[in-house]
């Protein structure tokens, strides 16, 4: 029992994340399950499972606040779909003593990637402008669910600093019609998952946990979307998820506690000052300058 609440309140943290930046809750709820031992296909599988509950419900959240594009969602699911199904097939085809490390190297990778997005860039969402083609979007669904489904995560770090960086969708939009379109990734993923590891081999009990968190907070974070500062928040999960895999990661190679501690060691405090900054310098960024206060 104990258990399965921390997941719930892995699930609901996750989704905050993944409602209100667009990225997160695969690469969160996966880093979690693999941390604690779970074998990587049965922890994807439980999370995709998840999704299928926690997708629907961002959606209609995003939807009731006017953040979907359907242009963009009915372009993407597709060759999403597709991509999440071979992914997941892909991945429990390996053993779980071959898929670990992958699966750890691969979602460090994207928690650079979105410490990056979120700190480096500031988490700046560019003007949008024109209308993004189709010719994007179909490979970029396929890429996204391909990696989605296999590393347990990437929908939305692939897809939303994607569409970001194309300056060319209003950034409130891109966030909700990835969060609605992931629902048909999740559903092909859970899909391709039963067919890999039979119903016996998914943890039930840690779908629900997970999917109990993230309903709840997925009302709010379609609301969050709009007030939120993507900086803090993106620079917090995206040192998390660097700190967990790093430790999956040297754990499954077989380094010995003496490697593994200092470097952890060094990795939190990084993350700690990280956090920091970021805040520091969202609050730099609202206070108002004293001499244009002063001379208006």
């Amino acid at each position: 029992m104990p258990t399965l609440i921390v997941l719930g309140f892995a699930g609901l943290l996750a989704q905050l994340v993944d409602g209100s930046l667009g990225m997160g809750y695969g690469v969160t709820s996966t880093t979690i399950l693999v941390a604690a031992g779970i074998a990587p296909a049965a922890a994807s599988a439980a999370v995709h499972f998840a999704q299928i509950g926690t997708t629907l419900a961002s959606g209609v959240s995003h939807h009731k606040f006017g953040n979907v594009d359907w242009r963009i969602v009915a372009i993407l699911a597709g060759p999403g779909a597709v991509g999440a199904f071979i992914g997941a097939t892909a991945l429990t085809s390996l053993s779980s003593a071959v898929a670990k490390p992958i699966v750890a190297a691969l979602l460090l990778a994207l928690g650079f990637y979105v410490l990056y997005r979120f700190l480096r860039l500031g988490g700046r969402r560019p003007q949008f402008s024109g209308r993004i083609s189709a010719r994007l979007l179909v490979p970029l669904g396929f890429v996204g669910g391909t990696l989605d489904a296999f590393g347990g995560g990437g929908w939305g770090p692939v897809g939303t600093t994607t569409l970001l960086s194309s300056g060319r969708v209003e950034p409130r939009k891109v966030v909700g019609s990835i969060s609605a379109s992931e629902f048909v990734v999740a559903v092909s993923a859970s899909i391709g998952f039963l067919f890999g590891l039979g119903a016996a081999g998914i943890n039930w009990a840690f779908a629900a946990a997970l999917l109990v968190g993230g309903v709840i907070a997925a009302p709010f974070a379609a609301w969050m979307v709009r007030h939120l500062s993507p900086r803090v928040l993106g620079t917090a999960a995206g040192g998390l998820i660097i700190i967990t895999n790093t430790f999956t990661l040297l754990s499954s190679t077989g380094a010995p506690a003496l490697v593994i501690a200092p470097v952890l060691g060094t990795l939190f405090l990084a993350w700690i000052a990280l956090v920091v900054h970021a805040v520091r310098a969202v609050r730099r960024e609202r206070t108002p300058d004293p001499v244009l206060v002063t001379t208006t």
